[in-house]
């Protein structure tokens, strides 16, 4: 995989790619800094990690969906649950071919943070974690964290398997990060 082919096949699906990210560098995971190495650097759901560095749950709010036929993507912002503080933006591409009824239907609901809803549902996955990427947000990023021009900050292009099948690829950056939090 070509981080930044499969970069601008998530950004793309949602049109004004440029508006996401105006540059993104991949970026070898060992030189990813702290306190982002500890964030994204892992094979774990990107809920359960908010959740434990933030201290609180998380909340899912859906900024755009599309579905066609089993294929649902959806662009997505991970707030501090009960705020409008965004710790996370995140590019979901789902194949539903490989969950039950139920758990599509959860997901579809968009009320719970796609991480919970395999966790609570028990579904078989794994996480393979494909690059690090440094970015520079473009302006639809930067006012979703609050940045300024020229700012970076850091995300991940991973895969998560659901009972052994590439289910769903992910684009996921973090808000900034300060060592002190």
């Amino acid at each position: 995989m070509n981080p930044r082919h499969e970069l601008d096949a998530l950004t793309g699906l949602f049109g004004g790619s440029d508006a996401l990210v105006s540059e993104a560098e991949h970026i070898p995971s060992a030189l990813t800094p702290e306190p982002y190495k500890q964030m994204l650097v892992h094979d774990h759901h990107m809920t359960v990690t908010m959740e434990e560095y933030h201290g609180c749950k998380v909340d899912v709010k859906i900024i755009d969906r599309h579905l066609e036929e089993d294929t649902y993507t959806r662009k997505i912002l991970l707030l501090k649950s009960g705020t409008d503080e965004v710790v996370q933006f995140g590019i979901v591409r789902f194949n539903f071919a490989y969950v039950t009824p139920t758990v599509r239907e959860e997901i579809l609901a968009g009320q719970i943070p796609l991480g919970r809803v395999l966790i609570n549902h028990n579904v078989l996955r794994h996480i393979d974690l494909a690059a690090i990427l440094r970015v520079t947000p473009g302006p639809e990023l930067l006012g979703y964290f609050g940045m300024n021009p020229g700012d970076v900050t850091y995300g991940r292009l991973a895969t998560i398997f659901c009972n052994h099948q590439p289910a769903v690829d992910l684009l996921e950056i973090s808000a900034p990060l300060t060592a002190t939090e």
